[in-house]
Order: C-alpha cells, then structure tokens, then sequence
C-alpha cells in the first residue's frame, strides 16, 4: 500500500470521537439504596413462594411416579417431548437440556426434545398454518406411540399447548402438564397435571423445582434399572 493511502497516528488521534460529556449530574450520598416500599414488595414475592412449595410437597408422589416412569420409557427407547410460551419455553427447554446433558451426576444422555427451540420450524409452521398449530404440528412429526409430552403454562389456557395435547392423544403419547392454579383447560385435556396454587410467577419458579425434583427421580430410578448407566451410583462403573 502507498505511503498516501496510509493513516498515520496522528491521522488517527485526529479521527477519534471525543469523549462525551457527563450528561447525567453526579448521584448523592445514599442513592440506589432501596426504600422501604421497595424492600416490601420483593419480602412479599419471597413470602408468596411458600404457597408453591406447599402446594408441590403435596403433590410429590405424582412427581416421583412421573420421574419414575419417564426413566422406564426413556429407557426403552422412547422420546420426551415439551413446549411452552414465554418463561414456560425456558422451563421446558431446562428441563430437556437436564435429560441430553445430565442433572447431579455423569450418566448417559435421554433424548429430549424442546419444540419452542426449533427456530426455523416453529416459524415455519406459524407462517404457513397460523401459531395455534406450532407445536401440535411438531408433535404429529416427531412423537411416536408411547412418547412422552411434557407442556408448561401458568395459565393453563394456551391455544398452542392444547392442540399438541390433543394431537398426542391421537398418537398415543402420553401428556403431562405443569399449569398455575386450577381448574383449567390444559390440566383438563392432558393425561395429568402438576397444579400449582400460587400467583402466576410464583407458579413458574415452582415449576423449576418440580422439574428438578423429577430429574432426581428420574436419576434414581435410572441407577437402579441400570447402575452401568449412572457410573459411581449403586455398583454402577465409575469413569
């Protein structure tokens, strides 16, 4: 390159952005410490998980069976597969990413899948058919007879979610659904249901700790039908 097209340092200091001004006047002593008002209002959303985890401890035996009987069929070669809206689609996708990867320990990977995730199909499907079909559309392509479909909603009431429940049904694959409070349409048109008696935020952090205490006995249950499966748990082959 000629020495005409090259810049120079002091071609360079000339070119960069002066710095800018400090537009916004110094804070006094004390600011960004919360009020009262504020330090209620989140004491109160703490005190309101309590009702969700009350509500969860009374229906653990249904989450155990569940863990329980997601191993044998995992196990056996099925599929899980699981959707959800919004703060659902994270909670399902948390869950699936638990199942391929691991929870606690090393053991070898399920297959799990989250329907929300697939970006290309999701969208796809939203254009050429309409959003209430995204996922039941999903679960008429992938699941199989004896599968597994795991649907999140606080509210219960998705469009979305009940037409995968009921595209499952037809396939035989078995639903589960983890909603708010009850009554709802979900709960009512899947094969069972987790309620959780909370508000709806409270509800969904109690949804993380049911997946979480399904995933362990889903493990459980893993390590006693095949300890090779889980190395160093029950005689199992450590690594």
């Amino acid at each position: 390159m000629s020495a005409d097209w090259s810049l120079r340092e002091a071609d360079l200091r000339a070119l960069a952005t002066p710095p800018m001004p400090d537009l916004l006047p110094a804070l006094p002593p004390g600011a960004g410490t919360p009020d009262a008002d504020c330090t209620d209002v989140v004491r109160t959303h703490l005190d309101n998980v309590l009702p969700a985890l009350e509500s969860l401890r009374s229906q653990s035996g249904r989450l155990a069976a569940w863990g329980v009987e997601l191993a044998q069929r995992l196990m056996r070669g099925q599929r899980l597969l699981a959707a959800g809206n919004g703060g659902s689609a994270a909670e399902a996708q948390h869950l699936t990413a638990e199942l391929v990867g691991r929870f606690d320990g090393e053991r070898v990977p399920f297959s799990a899948i989250s329907l929300h995730a697939e970006s290309s199909a999701v969208t796809a499907i939203a254009n050429d058919y309409g959003y209430d079909d995204v996922f039941a559309r999903q679960v008429r392509a992938h699941g199989r007879s004896g599968d597994v479909l795991v649907l999140l909603s606080t509210s219960g009431g998705s469009p979305n979610l009940l037409r995968a429940a009921e595209a499952a049904s037809r396939l035989n694959v078995t639903t589960w659904a983890l909603t708010g409070s009850g009554p709802n349409p979900l709960a009512d048109v899947c094969d069972q249901a987790v309620m959780i008696e909370a508000l709806n935020a409270n509800a969904q952090e109690g949804h993380l700790i049911a997946l979480h205490a399904l995933c362990r006995a889903f493990d459980l249950e893993v390590s006693r039908r095949s300890p090779a499966a889980v190395p160093g748990m029950n005689g199992g082959a450590k690594p």
